[in-house]
């Protein structure tokens, strides 16, 4: 790392990973390790990890639904 804490990625891991210069890169810390990815992986990493989670907007209207068949009764 150099004194303005810049980090050199070496040819062969840029090339690997199709990073350009100014390509931009996220590091993720873990605690234990840190995974650097390109922001576009990292955006569609995101994305993977939540596409299972209900939406809080489709719980709400259910929920909204539910009520107001019960209002009908």
């Amino acid at each position: 790392m150099g004194h303005k804490g810049r980090i050199v990625v070496p040819l062969e891991l840029r090339r690997r990973h199709g990073w350009d210069e100014g390509s931009t890169l996220v590091f993720v810390d873990d605690g234990t390790t840190v995974n650097v990815m390109s922001a576009d992986d990292a955006l569609a990493a995101f994305r993977a990890s939540v596409a299972s989670t209900p939406s809080p907007v489709d719980e709400l209207i259910a929920e909204r639904r539910a009520e107001a068949e019960a209002e009908k009764r």
